[in-house]
């Protein structure tokens, strides 16, 4: 028998509120600090700016993977502030934000190719 279970529809409501308050959300109003920021991105008439999104997300990703290595290279130098688990952390963390870039980069290119071999 299963106990303290969360009912269903409670979280179906939490996710259709959630998903009313992001709509109502105005795009200036996304909180910085995961690594990219659309309000960053906005251009004259308050739209997203592609390209300047994308140079923010490769920006972000070229600073996790150097403080990734400057971490690596601190630690093998012997600075006690710096644990290995930092270290393994910092570095899977580069790793995962650049297999997701990469991902993007393909979806890109296929996108492309797509159009580009349609019939006109």
């Amino acid at each position: 028998m299963i106990t303290n279970r969360v009912d269903i529809n409670q979280v179906l409501m939490q996710m259709r509120a959630l998903k009313a308050e992001s709509r109502d959300m105005d795009l200036k109003d996304i909180a910085p600090g995961h690594g990219i920021n659309p309000a960053q991105s906005l251009d004259k008439t308050n739209r997203v700016n592609f390209s300047a999104m994308m140079a923010q997300a490769i920006d972000h990703v070229n600073a996790t993977q150097k403080t990734s290595s400057e971490m690596a290279t601190a630690f093998e130098m012997g600075d006690p502030n710096i644990g290995i688990t930092d270290v393994m952390i910092a570095s899977q963390k580069a790793s995962v934000s650049f297999e997701a870039m990469t991902q993007v980069r393909n979806k890109l290119v296929k996108a492309y190719e797509d159009i580009m071999n349609m019939p006109v």
